[in-house]
């Protein structure tokens, strides 16, 4: 299997529009470079939704050897967002790499904002826009742009590539990511974006088309119970 993850920039910047499975989608990256025995941080920037947060994997993410950091504070029963000074660490410490869990949406990625210092060289970052082709703001090719556009104006970064992640959890068909595919497509050939990543459930990642050209992200579901 194609290890091209090992190619990106240092810095990786996960967006996209709410529940587009970016946080599945970033913390699989974050396990597959630690597997590789990459010195890793998984930041968790995501300060707008309370559920599905990386944060919720940290004791599976820190026995990999994954350096987690939280976006919120715990206390008295309380889950509060929160942005740690810890988060600018793994941004200047050249030896890690280090995948960052926006919130979704424009109100997430604001975050970003407050360290736009650190993404000022294009070839010290990627950032890619995770796309699910079956969330209802994100079908067409101009939703997913009105959502790339307004993450991008609030986070002072453009995105420098597309990942095709749609699905219907364990559901997920080979329609759909075909269906994805086309969307991402239509996005690419507007914005001059490359697709950079076809993410798709282990048991689906040989059955994709060979036709295809983009790199082949196999990821296992982390973020729900088997149940759900």
């Amino acid at each position: 299997m194609d290890k091209q993850w090992l190619n990106d920039h240092r810095i990786r910047i996960i967006t996209g529009n709410y529940g587009t499975g970016k946080t599945e989608f970033s913390v699989n990256y974050a396990m597959k470079l630690a597997l590789q025995g990459q010195k890793t941080a998984l930041v968790d920037l995501d300060v707008v939704n309370l559920y599905f947060r990386s944060r919720e994997q940290q004791h599976k993410l820190e026995k990999a050897g994954i350096r987690v950091i939280s976006s919120s504070i715990e206390g008295s029963g309380a889950d509060l967002p929160a942005i740690s000074a810890e988060v600018a660490s793994p941004l200047q410490d050249e030896s890690y790499q280090v995948v960052l869990d926006l919130g979704g949406d424009s109100m997430g990625a604001r975050v970003l904002a407050m360290y736009n210092e650190y993404f000022q060289e294009k070839n010290t970052f990627d950032m890619f826009f995770v796309v699910n082709a079956n969330r209802p703001d994100t079908a067409t090719k101009e939703g997913v742009l009105n959502h790339m556009e307004a993450i991008a104006k609030v986070s002072k970064v453009y995105p420098t590539a597309l990942v095709n992640n749609t699905h219907l959890l364990r559901e997920t068909s080979m329609e759909d990511i075909e269906r994805g595919q086309k969307l991402c497509s239509e996005v690419s050939a507007e914005t001059g974006l490359p697709i950079r990543y076809i993410s798709v459930l282990n048991h689906l990642a040989d059955q994709l088309p060979p036709h295809y050209e983009e790199t082949v992200f196999p990821i296992d579901l982390t973020m729900r119970e088997s149940w759900m």
